[in-house]
């Protein structure tokens, strides 16, 4: 079964963020995904390196070789440090001028950069947005994907509506035997504890199997 952890940037924002944790533990998450400046203290295993914006009008390639050779020292010493360094292909109608923006891409870097522990994250709202095709997409690179996240395509709600079938990918996570985290990076529409039904009823319908 999928684990999931709760995003405390986006969600529980009803409450101050020390009192975030506990509101996630109380809705029944196990684990949330934390900031940088929490990672050494709590020995966070994967650290997320933002590709950041390309400037108007720069040189993509050049770019992208110096984005290589930033992994590549960045991946090594995450590794002296026992961590898993993770990419994250993000939709530029989000984020306009994102530098990295497909599965495609993300894998094709990190197969360049050639470090074991460098892996992609895979965040189904933005994969959805740019292409699509993301059960096939999770199923060829399911072993270099290092973190899963979602969220309810087009506004990026609750994963309950909208156009992706998440039941059916999260059974296919099942089926392949990802083992990682299912993050919850999306807007509640309200209290975040009111749409937790999803939720709830994917763990009944998982237990009655």
């Amino acid at each position: 079964m999928p684990r999931f952890a709760a995003n405390l940037s986006m969600m529980f924002t009803e409450v101050p963020f020390p009192q975030r944790f506990e509101a996630a533990a109380r809705a029944g998450f196990t684990a949330v995904e934390r900031a940088l400046e929490y990672a050494d203290q709590l020995g966070t295993p994967r650290l997320h390196a933002m590709a950041g914006l390309l400037p108007a009008g720069a040189d993509r390639r050049r770019h992208r070789e110096a984005y290589v050779a930033n992994l590549k020292a960045g991946a090594e010493r995450a590794a002296n440090a026992g961590r898993t360094l993770l990419i994250e292909p993000i939709n530029p109608r989000d984020i306009p001028g994102f530098f990295l923006n497909t599965q495609v891409e993300a894998h094709a870097i990190r197969e360049e950069v050639g470090e074991p522990n460098l892996k992609v994250q895979m965040d189904f709202y933005h994969a959805q947005i740019v292409g699509g095709d993301l059960a096939v997409t999770f199923r060829t690179h399911v072993g270099a994907i290092g973190h899963v996240q979602i969220a309810g395509v087009p506004d990026r709600g609750e994963p309950d509506h909208g156009e992706v079938n998440y039941d059916y990918l999260f059974n296919l996570m099942d089926a392949v035997g990802y083992e990682g985290w299912v993050g919850c990076e999306y807007r509640p529409s309200g209290r975040t504890e009111d749409g937790l039904g999803w939720l709830t009823t994917w763990r009944q319908g998982r237990h009655r199997e």
